[in-house]
This record gives C-alpha cells, sequence and structure tokens, in this order.
C-alpha cells in the first residue's frame, strides 16, 4: 500500500498556485463546480491582508498533503450552514458562476469573518463519508467468497465521527445484490457499472466493528455534528442527506471509536489474539495519502508481519478506496493473506467516485 509515484508527485506539489488548480479540477471533475470557484478565490484570499491570507501564504507544509484548501473551503461552508452569512449559498447553488464575482464574494467574507475562519485551518477535513461504504462492503463480499468461514472483524484508519464504523446497519443495493437492514435509514445504492459484486455466503456476517480518530467527532454533539456537515462539498444534496442518516443512526447507537494515531491503532489491532474461524480486515477511505510516510511503512510492515503468521483458519485483510490523482479515480484495492492461496497480493477490484455515486466492478 505505498504510496504510488505519481501520487507523490501530486501530493508533493511545492507550487501554491499548482495545488490549487489540481484541487480546483479534482473538484470540478466529481460533480462540485461550485466548490472549485471557492478553492480558486483562495488565491486572493493568500494575497490579502487578512490573518487568514497570512496564514495560507506562510503555510508551512505541503498544500494538498495537508488539504488545505479543504480545511478552509469547510470554514466557508459552514458560514452558510450556521446562518452566519448566506451569500454563498448563491454560488453553491449555481447561481453565480463568474470567477471574478465568486473572488469578491469570498474576499469579503475573510475581511468579515476572519477570526472566525482561522481556525479551520488548524485540522485536516474530516469527511469520511457514507457513500463509499459501497466499495468497502463490496471489497468485503470479494473477501468473503476467499475465506474459510466468513465472519469478519473489522478495524477502520481514519474513521472520522464513525459513519462508515457503522456498515453493518446500512442497506444496499450493489448491482443485482442487496444486503443489510432494509429499514435502514442510511441506503446506499450507487449507480453499479459492470457485473455484480459476489453475493454474500452463508454465514456472512460482521461480528465487530472498531474505528480510530486523531481526533474523533461526536455525531450526538450538534455543534460537532454541524462541524462535519461543512466539509461535505455543498454541491451535492445526497451527501447532506447521507450525513443527516449518519446522525440519527449514532444517536440510536453510537459508532465504537477511539482517539489514536492510525499507527498504533493499527498495531493494537493486529497484536489481539486472533479468534479462530474470524477473518481480521482493517479498511480505509480516502486518508492514506496524507499519512506521514513512516506512519505508512509502519503499518505495512506489521501486516507483512502479521500475515505471514496467518492461516486459512485465522486470515487478514486490508481493504483501501484511495484515490489515484493522475485520473482523479478512486480505486479499490483487497488484499488478502491466509497462509495458504493468498500471501497479500494486491488485487484491483473496482473504480470509484470519491463519493460513491457510481462503482465500476473490474475485478474478474
Amino acid at each position: 500500500m505505498a504510496m504510488a509515484t505519481s501520487e507523490a508527485a501530486i501530493m508533493g506539489l511545492a507550487d501554491f498556485t499548482a495545488a490549487l488548480e489540481w484541487q480546483a479540477r479534482h473538484a470540478e471533475e466529481n460533480g462540485a463546480p461550485a466548490t472549485a470557484r471557492v478553492i480558486r478565490a483562495l488565491a486572493k484570499v493568500r494575497a490579502s491582508d487578512t490573518a487568514t491570507g497570512r496564514r495560507i501564504a506562510n503555510w508551512p507544509g505541503l498544500t494538498l498533503k495537508d488539504a488545505m484548501p479543504l480545511r478552509i473551503a469547510a470554514g466557508f461552508h459552514h458560514l452558510v450552514l450556521t446562518g452566519a452569512d448566506a451569500r454563498l449559498a448563491e454560488i453553491y447553488a449555481g447561481r453565480i458562476t463568474d470567477q471574478a464575482a465568486v473572488d469578491a464574494l469570498v474576499l469579503d467574507l475573510t475581511h468579515r469573518f476572519d477570526a472566525r475562519l482561522l481556525p479551520w485551518l488548524d485540522r485536516p477535513p474530516q469527511t469520511n463519508e457514507a457513500g463509499r461504504a459501497a466499495s468497502i462492503m463490496a471489497g468485503l463480499l470479494w473477501l468473503a467468497q476467499r475465506v474459510q468461514v466468513p465472519r469478519f472483524d473489522l478495524f477502520e484508519l481514519g474513521a472520522s465521527a464513525g459513519v462508515n464504523t457503522m456498515i453493518d446497519r446500512y442497506f444496499f443495493r450493489l448491482g443485482d445484490k442487496e444486503l443489510g437492514p432494509p429499514q435502514s435509514p442510511m441506503r446506499i445504492v450507487p449507480e453499479w457499472r459492470g457485473a455484480s459484486p459476489p453475493a454474500p455466503p452463508s454465514g456472512f456476517a460482521i461480528t465487530g466493528l472498531k474505528g480510530c480518530d486523531i481526533a474523533p467527532i461526536n455525531l450526538a454533539d450538534p455543534d460537532a455534528a454541524l462541524r462535519l456537515k461543512a466539509y461535505v462539498w455543498p454541491d451535492a444534496g445526497e451527501r447532506m442527506a447521507r450525513i443527516d442518516a449518519a446522525i440519527a443512526l449514532a444517536g440510536a447507537k453510537p459508532p465504537d471509536l477511539v482517539a489514536a494515531d492510525v499507527g498504533d491503532f493499527a498495531a493494537q489491532m493486529l497484536n489481539r489474539s486472533q479468534q479462530p474461524g474470524l477473518a481480521r480486515v482493517m479498511f480505509h477511505s480516502i486518508m492514506w495519502q496524507y499519512l506521514p510516510a513512516a506512519t505508512q511503512t509502519r503499518i505495512a510492515a506489521a501486516f507483512a508481519a502479521e500475515g505471514a503468521a496467518a492461516t486459512a483458519d485465522s486470515p487478514l485483510g486490508w481493504i483501501a478506496l484511495e484515490t489515484d490523482p493522475a485520473t482523479f479515480r478512486h480505486e479499490l484495492r483487497v488484499r488478502l493473506w491466509d497462509g495458504a492461496g493468498h500471501r497479500g497480493e494486491e488485487h484491483l477490484l473496482a473504480h470509484a467516485h470519491p463519493h460513491g455515486a457510481w462503482v465500476e466492478w473490474i475485478a474478474g
């Protein structure tokens, strides 16, 4: 799961203008043109005499590696969600498309709400979009065909508010396959391209779900939930509805989340004594690229070591839905260790829309 050279090159862009344009085009390519316009307006903010502009101009890290444009874009969205200033709603609705007009409005908002916007630069985005669960579940169904007993103990890295740490409570329609509780308020029904994924075999079950984040969001806290919504690109109404469904599910039963470094958490999950007849599976979505290289290497090494001891009765799996920045596509990649036919080889199973609008199954 090492970062690809192309991804490293994109994340390592040192030029602010190039990085900003990459982020804006990424939004456009994924159905968020209004968000792209707000992101491009950050060039004017950077040149302004505001605390927010100076912070952006003197950013100590890498613009994309730190997801800096998405941090502050969420701050602007939060102004609309809280009713502090509704003018950006015209841009989000597509009624203002002229970039010069967007630049002027974003710059005015920065001057008016400078102190309120500045803290949004302190933390990376936390979205963990529920639509991505379609790919994660499809990867789990693929694994279920290849383990002796399809019972899974799952753990998630970078779980944010635990939206996808509740994957066992979602209803899915993936091609011609349906699974999950039919009455669930969270209905994951993407446009499915290609062959349908495998059907869940007899005995298929998720027996455990645990997630970690360096700063978990509590969905039961209205202010925290609104902050999470701010990170959702406002161009996409379906995504906002999914956040509301996740809040309802968390209100009934909170996801099992811990505050922890992902490297420490992965090591802890792998070091637990393994129950025979149960597969341990780690999953994550759109977070690997933001991890330090040392953390990536640590997790990969821990999996290699634990995978070497895996057996058919105690297999180990890794499901990753991450971005290929060269194509602006998400790729679902799965690995399995079982001490026999599967020894950690990586399998590309699908391409997907970043927020789950569609999944293209390419596995044989």
